[in-house]
Order: C-alpha cells, then sequence, then structure tokens
C-alpha cells in the first residue's frame, strides 16, 4: 500500500534530532524523498534520506545554492528554532537578534529560496504543494521567561498567515504548527540547565510536566503526525492554519 507522501519531494531543516528528525524519519515512512539538513551534519545518520548535510539557516547564500541544487518540491518544512531564557530585562540585543534570525528570518529565508520550486512543482502536477512552520504554543499563550521566544513565534505565525493568503490561488499552502512542551534532546538541555539554579534536574523536569494539562510531554512522534498530514492531499484545503498539538495547553 503506497504511503501518504508516494512521489513527493520534502526538505527538512533541523532534521537531526527532535521534532526535524521524527518528521523527517515519518516523511520517509510515508513513502516521501527527503532532503535533510542540520547545523550539526554528525547527527543526520539516517541512511534513507536522499540527502543529509549540513545548513546553517542563518546563511541565506548557503539556503540558496541548497535550494538551486534540489530544484522543484512539493513539501518544506521549517523546524529549526532557538529558546531564550529570561525577560526582557535578561534580553540582550544579541539575544532578541539571534531569536528573530533563528526563529524566524531562517524561515523566511528558506521560503524565499523555495517558493518557485513549490509553484513550479503544483502546477506541474496539478496538486498543492506545502509549507509547514514550526511555531509554538508560547506564540499565544503568556509563559514566564520566554520574552524573546514568544515574540518571534508569534512573528512566524503572522509570516505563515501572510505566505498563505498571498499563493493559495497558485496552489501553495503553509501552515503553522504549535507544539506545547515537547521531550526532546534541546528540552532536556535546557532542563539541565534550569536544575542547576534550581536544586536539581527532576525539579526543572516537573515544572514543564505541570504546565500541560495532560499531565506529560508530548513525544516528538505526535508533532510529526500532524506533519505528515498537511504535507499530505488530506490537507489540500487546509492553509492559513496555526494548529496546536499542545495537550490542553492553549485551551
Amino acid at each position: 500500500m503506497p504511503g501518504r507522501l508516494e512521489g513527493r519531494i520534502a526538505v527538512v531543516t533541523a532534521a537531526g534530532q527532535g521534532i526535524g528528525k521524527a518528521i523527517a524519519d515519518r516523511f520517509v515512512a510515508e513513502g516521501a524523498t527527503v532532503w535533510a539538513s542540520d547545523l550539526d551534519a554528525d547527527r543526520l545518520t539516517d541512511a534513507a534520506y536522499a540527502d543529509a548535510r549540513r545548513l546553517d539557516v542563518t546563511d541565506t547564500a548557503a539556503i540558496e545554492a541548497y535550494a538551486a541544487r534540489i530544484g522543484p518540491i512539493d513539501v518544506l518544512a521549517n523546524v529549526a528554532g532557538w529558546v531564550h531564557h529570561g525577560t526582557v530585562l535578561d534580553c540582550a540585543e544579541a539575544d532578541w537578534d539571534r531569536s528573530f534570525d533563528v526563529n524566524v528570518k531562517s524561515a523566511h529565508r528558506t521560503i524565499r529560496a523555495f517558493l518557485p520550486a513549490l509553484l513550479e512543482r503544483a502546477e506541474r502536477t496539478g496538486r498543492t504543494t506545502s509549507i509547514i512552520n514550526l511555531a509554538s504554543g508560547a506564540a499565544t499563550r503568556a509563559l514566564p521567561n520566554r520574552y524573546a521566544y514568544a515574540a518571534s513565534k508569534a512573528a512566524m505565525v503572522a509570516m505563515t498567515k501572510a505566505v498563505a493568503i498571498d499563493f493559495a490561488a497558485r496552489q501553495v499552502r503553509c501552515n503553522a504548527i504549535s507544539p506545547g512542551t515537547v521531550d526532546s534532546p534541546s528540552l532536556r538541555e535546557r532542563v539541565a540547565a534550569l536544575g542547576e539554579t534550581l536544586g536539581g534536574y527532576e525539579i526543572a523536569w516537573q515544572q514543564f510536566v505541570d504546565r500541560q494539562p495532560m499531565g506529560r510531554l508530548a513525544t516528538p512522534q505526535e508533532i510529526a503526525a500532524l506533519a505528515v498530514y498537511l504535507a499530505s492531499d488530506e490537507a489540500a484545503f487546509v492553509t492559513g492554519a496555526d494548529m496546536p498539538v499542545d495537550g490542553g495547553f492553549g485551551a
């Protein structure tokens, strides 16, 4: 039985671990040809990818060269992100700039570079193509010490909607996924750092669990399941949406 993404060509950033890896692996399992990238190329160990390489999403020239190399695609998944911890008083100008460069401008770069390829593919195949942006529940629900992160992810949602309305008539869809807290290697690194100030890893971990109404964190695979839907023909009439996978976090 063919997969839901059979014949699709997909590009996934930050595919070395966590949500990005789960999306890339699930796309492969559903039949897609996947071009996977990450800032740390050593994390890209899955031989099933069509191509796996280092990519700095803050490097405009590198992204443009990457897009030119790949050509027409069906799916672009922008997963790269960075979490700044702190209030406005803790946010230096460099922290603010990095938050927006990694969390927003990186997606601007990839969308601008790959949009001609997405348009060409939609015209050639007669089916919609898909851009999937990783936003966050923090974009719409206030959380302590997420000042720059929340602002940048809210900008990602607004950018998603802007791209969606501009290209809906040309059959390129653009949607955002807004997870709650996800159990990932990057989260565990932040928990370890926070635990040093709170008196232990378990204390810090429980803080993240306690803010989730379901009493647990999401898995990367649960986020990837929605990404498959948004990439597939099942979502052919879905664009401009900010879709939560948050266990009631934003309710």
